[in-house]
């Protein structure tokens, strides 16, 4: 499966950096993504992500080199002390389909890129080799070698070295009521759920080996898009600067049929943005069921 536009597809992530172009050495230099626009986050697009304090604020627009239709936007933005990765509510990862994912290793040797989780088959999960990374502003990354489809997913296989976003993944306080909220809200399907031993959640609040989390997917037809992950109870509302974005994975942005019969609480109302995202088609922005800010455009 190639990234075929349609009602939910990932059309990208936001992520908050400290430093624009250390960040863009990494993403553009290392990752190999190219860069599509830069410039400054507009007031009123920032009011419409309910961040107004960084309105003016340096950012990039990056796509991967195979073409597909899904940008990474790095903002600038101070970090917060208090943000640790893997235990707080709201975006925790983007994955994004690789090749060869044995070498990123070493590629990642020269960056700014810090590996949490190296390579690994999960006999569990042969569909597909993940490795995890934590990026300059402390976002989560996966990469994620594509082996074969699942029996009820469709897994895109990279055209390029690191290819687009093909699953976003969101601690919840509640997974059911998340998973709920996504198909009743969104008009999206809920897919498998499955249990394991999620290594980086135990380590991250110092659980026992052994211990196991549950996660389910959240889908349209056989196209992933969310992953809703249970998360225990000593996780918090991610901290966060007054009138800024959450740090690390801070948005993700998903395409949507029509935004009128999506019936959430915009923080703003729907309107029509250009640039190499938006095309001047309508958008608007409103939280998740865990905290997590989630901009939709239509696609009609």
């Amino acid at each position: 499966m190639t990234h075929v536009l349609q009602h939910g597809s990932i059309l990208g992530g936001v992520v908050t950096v400290p430093n624009l172009e250390v960040a863009l050495k990494d993403y553009h230099d290392v990752l190999g993504m190219q860069l599509v626009e830069s410039g400054t986050l507009t007031d009123d697009l920032a009011h419409s992500w309910d961040c107004p304090k960084i309105a003016g604020a340096p950012m990039a627009v990056l796509q991967p080199t195979s073409g597909a239709d899904c940008f990474i936007r790095l903002v600038e933005q101070l970090n917060h002390p208090d943000f640790k990765p893997t235990t707080t509510y709201g975006w925790a990862a983007y994955e994004l389909t690789v090749e060869d994912v044995f070498g990123w290793p070493g590629r990642l040797e020269v960056s700014s890129f810090d590996i949490i989780g190296p390579p690994k088959e999960i006999d569990i999960l042969p569909y597909f080799v993940p490795m995890q990374a934590l990026g300059p502003g402390r976002e989560m990354i996966y990469l994620n070698e594509v082996r074969e489809n699942t029996p009820t997913t469709d897994l895109p296989k990279a055209r390029s070295l690191a290819d687009h976003i093909f699953i976003v993944i969101l601690a919840a306080p509640d997974r059911v009521k998340t998973v709920n909220w996504y198909r009743d809200q969104l008009h999206l399907t809920e897919g498998d759920t499955y249990t394991l031993e999620y290594t980086m959640i135990n380590e991250a609040f110092g659980k026992p080996t052994g211990t196991v989390s549950d996660l389910t997917m959240v889908q349209i037809e056989r196209l992933p898009i969310v992953e809703v992950d249970d998360y225990p109870e000593e996780a918090t509302l991610r901290p966060k600067h007054a009138g800024m974005l959450p740090p690390g994975n801070a948005l993700v942005t998903l395409a949507v049929t029509d935004l009128d019969a999506i019936k959430i609480d915009w923080i703003a109302p729907p309107q029509i943005r250009s640039g190499a995202l938006y095309r001047d088609r309508r958008t608007a922005t409103a939280y998740g069921p865990a905290g997590e800010l989630l901009e939709l455009i239509e696609i009609g």
